[in-house]
């Protein structure tokens, strides 16, 4: 099976090593991975700012940058479901309208591709700590993921994974709306870290950096200890090879 990594741009120049960890977890699950270079921005924050018409290029160069892919992969829920809207932005476009509908139903986030593609549950992490886990807006509501990460955290040995209150609300980064709604953003962020906070937790871990970026720089910001995780970093932590799962392909769409 061939996996194209989308990268998105936080993780790329950011947190690099989130990439790494995906990587490894499938390549770990047989899968043959490879980093398309001409891949940019999903579009995402110019098109969410209203500049529809100079989002297009962007768009359909993510289109061209996968159109020989298997299967496009990515470590955030919001980037992978900016991917999926493609086909209703790209609706009137003769060309790039149809390419758009076959990179919508090839893209998954990463935990949903373990998940529901691979089958898999117990990827053989061990992570011997207390912690909670931020739901991402996009993830929830775009991709309409709501099982797959809770299914694989649910095994990872010595994990205990406290319920978090409010789980269903957003941490206020949104991209753009950081930036044009700022005293809004840090109320919200704000209330975010709060929930966290009483749960005890000692590592929040999400499936979209850009949110634990923000919720992140908020317990800094505070002088409050928080340790962040991506779901791709917990999921390969401590790995035993003798509980790893042989994947059972389920499904392609």
């Amino acid at each position: 099976m061939k996996v194209s990594i989308f990268s998105t741009c936080v993780v790329d120049l950011m947190f690099p090593n989130v990439g790494a960890a995906m990587v490894e977890v499938l390549e770990r699950f047989g899968c043959e991975t490879e980093l398309p270079d001409k891949q940019i921005c999903c579009g995402q924050p110019t098109y969410n700012s209203g500049y529809k018409e100079a989002s297009y290029a962007t768009l359909k160069n993510q289109i061209d940058s996968f159109e020989g892919a298997e299967y496009v992969v990515a470590p955030a829920g919001s980037c992978a479901g900016m991917l999926k809207e493609y086909p209703e932005f790209l609706k009137d476009d003769p060309v790039y309208g149809p390419k758009a509908v076959a990179l919508a139903e090839k893209t998954y986030e990463f935990s949903q591709f373990l998940y529901r593609v691979l089958g898999l549950t117990d990827v053989g992490a061990t992570l011997p700590a207390k912690a909670t886990y931020h739901r991402s807006c996009h993830m929830t509501r775009i991709l309409k993921e709501r099982e797959a990460p809770f299914k694989l955290l649910a095994h990872v040995r010595g994990l205990e994974l406290v319920p978090l209150n409010h789980i269903e609300n957003c941490c206020g980064f949104g991209g753009t709306f950081s930036v044009k709604m700022p005293a809004i953003s840090e109320e919200m962020v704000t209330e975010k870290m709060n929930d966290v906070i009483d749960t005890g937790a000692e590592i929040l871990i999400s499936a979209d950096m850009g949110c634990l970026m923000n919720i992140g720089g908020k317990f800094n910001r505070e002088g409050k200890k928080i340790k962040i995780m991506h779901i791709a970093e917990v999921l390969n932590n401590a790995v035993d090879l003798n509980r790893v799962e042989q994947p059972k392909i389920v499904t392609v769409s």
